[in-house]
């Protein structure tokens, strides 16, 4: 066990790292700054058991821990000095509550005697971030007396609890520190030493595991009655929305299982892991999207029941279907956040979807399909055809087909990072039906393009090699990201449609009104991405053919940063899409 005992700064900040280290805390993303000093200096000292690693932009720092938070499930703690450092963290704390990940926001600040009177480097940190975090408070200025160490001990205890439970998000601790922030020795700090009982100290310090349904009970009465009532429909369907599990085989499997006990169709997001374990299920419709487009198979479609797995899929179509239907809707997530942006009908079951396994065992529905889900099986083959027919054809570089082909190429189980705007909408339209295993990540919770590069390398951080596919924007704004190459553990290849410019903007209505589209909407930057890529050391490859993109996605490098880059023209793959994808359910 780790204790500085070089004065009361060192004292406090240690007890601290070691109750966080003690909990299971592994990361921790530290920005420089000198408030901050003795929360640097303890995250350092607890290496190798917490990996700390600095980062010098904050706004990275902050989607770089999500990026970890998101792969491993588990808080990520982020420090950073006073003053406007932590402002730099909202972006991320925003996307952690919307998206639901684990963070610990350790903000360090002057002492209350130091505020409100122009000393240097201070701002109002408390509540700084609003309701967004699912906690937040100040500690305590550091005091050497025993019973404000073990008040310390439970604050961070209950504090990483809050970022758990009972729907994960990000916690805030302001912590001031009043001076000597170097540690620099005190007689009353080396005093205290002698007497200090550190193993009987953090005895009671245990992991926590949060209990994912507090409401089980009521849960599983109100599943069991749903259930009844889903066996006697015969036009329901299953919609598996925007996920990320921590154990994607398991969960397929378990909405496999539901899906093939009432004989159902899954309607599963490009963004679900769904899409990559299609052996799992039979039943698995990717094409719902384009299908709905036509409006005689989406009124022939119409289910009378549907069952919503996490959150709604991207698919405006979907969305838009689902809202002029107004099927009775049930929602399968565990979080305590409302899932419904359609207002419909709508009960909301508090459980994951693994939990429904083991809670309840619905009788069989008879094995000869439906001919409701007849029908859908049956559209879904012809439109998969039509879309790989019309892939296939395609010899030019092209935005769409990239993520088609990407769905075929990449190894097995390679986890892939999907940016904002047109590549996650390319996904959900074109993304094949697989049983590669492969990993998808994303930043969907408040859909933005900040932090991109940042969360993929947070991902990909110490895991196997691994992929992002994003805009010439999503990655122009996140290029600080590229400080982290000297941190970063492991391979990232990054596949950048250069269209230069705001791509997704060509596809609404405002793209008919030049000026002032162009310069404000699409914002072109005219980058040269081989000259960037040469400022911070990265390889850079220009893509001339889909040949050529396949070999360098199998197999990937081990180490290192790389970009392949694929120039693509903006207003035609825009008119490609008016124009082809309304026509493949025909």
């Amino acid at each position: 066990m780790q204790i500085n005992f070089s004065n009361t700064n060192t004292i406090w900040a240690s007890v601290l790292a070691e109750t966080l280290k003690q909990l299971g805390l592994t990361t921790a993303v530290i920005c420089p700054g000198s408030r901050s000093t003795p929360l640097a200096i303890a995250f350092a000292q607890q290496v190798p058991h917490i990996d700390a690693i600095p980062v010098l932009d904050e706004r990275s720092a902050a989607f770089f821990a999500l990026g970890i938070a998101k792969r491993s499930g588990l808080p990520v703690a982020l420090v950073c000095t006073s003053g406007t450092a932590g402002a730099n963290f909202y972006p991320a704390i925003i996307e952690a509550r919307e998206s639901r990940v684990p963070l610990l926001i350790l903000t360090a600040d002057r002492p209350p005697e130091l505020r409100d009177c122009h000393s240097g480097q201070t701002i109002d940190q408390v509540k700084l971030y609003g309701n967004y975090p699912n906690w937040q408070t100040e500690l305590a200025a550091p005091s050497l007396e025993m019973g404000m160490l073990r008040y310390l001990r439970q604050t961070i205890i209950h504090a990483w609890e809050r970022s758990l439970f009972p729907t994960p998000g990000s916690v805030h601790l302001n912590i001031p520190f009043r001076d000597p922030l170097a540690p620099i020795p005190e007689a009353a700090a080396l005093e205290l030493r002698s007497h200090f009982q550190i193993e009987d100290f953090f005895a009671g310090v245990r992991t926590f595991t949060p209990n994912v349904s507090p409401l089980l009970g009521e849960a599983t009465s109100t599943l069991d009655s749903a259930i009844e009532e889903w066996q006697q429909c015969d036009r329901g369907i299953i919609i598996a929305g925007t996920q990320s599990p921590r154990f994607p085989k398991e969960y397929c499997s378990a909405i496999a299982q539901l899906s093939q006990t009432l004989k159902w169709p899954v309607l599963a997001e490009g963004l679900s892991p769904l899409r990559n374990y299609v052996e799992l299920n039979p039943y698995l419709i990717s094409s719902y999207d384009l299908i709905l487009r036509n409006q005689k198979l989406a009124q022939q479609l119409t289910p009378k029941i549907v069952i919503q797995i996490g959150e709604l899929p991207t698919s405006k179509q979907l969305r838009t279907w689902l809202d002029d239907t107004q099927p009775q809707r049930w929602i399968i997530d565990p979080s305590h956040h409302n899932l419904d942006p359609l207002h419909g009908k709508t009960t909301h079951l508090r459980l994951s979807i693994v939990e429904t396994r083991f809670i309840a065992s619905p009788h069989p529905a008879p094995s000869s399909q439906n001919d409701y889900l007849q029908l859908w099986c049956e559209i879904e083959g012809k439109v998969r055809q039509a879309i790989d027919n019309k892939m296939i054809a395609i010899n030019h570089l092209l935005e769409s087909k990239t993520a088609w082909l990407i769905s075929h190429t990449l190894p097995p189980e390679t986890p892939i990072f999907i940016a904002n705007s047109m590549p996650v909408r390319d996904v959900e339209f074109f993304w094949t039906s697989n049983n590669f295993g492969l990993q998808p990540f994303f930043n969907r919770g408040a859909n933005g393009i900040d932090g991109t590069l940042s969360t993929a390398l947070g991902i990909a951080h110490r895991h196997q090699s691994s992929v992002m596919l994003t805009g010439d924007l999503a990655l122009l704004h996140d290029t600080n990201g590229f400080l982290l190459r000297n941190k970063f553990v492991g391979h990232m290849t990054i596949i950048l449609i250069n269209n230069n410019g705001g791509g997704i903007f060509e596809n609404l209505p405002i793209a008919k009104f030049e000026p002032p589209f162009e310069e404000f909407f699409a914002t072109p930057q005219d980058i040269n991405f081989d000259q960037l890529c040469a400022t911070y050391n990265l390889e850079h490859e220009l893509i001339d053919s889909w040949e050529h993109l396949k070999q360098r996605l199998n197999p990937l490098p081990t180490k290192g940063i790389r970009v392949l880059e694929i120039r693509t023209d903006r207003k035609a793959d825009a008119k490609w899409r008016q124009d082809n994808l309304g026509k493949f359910a025909l």
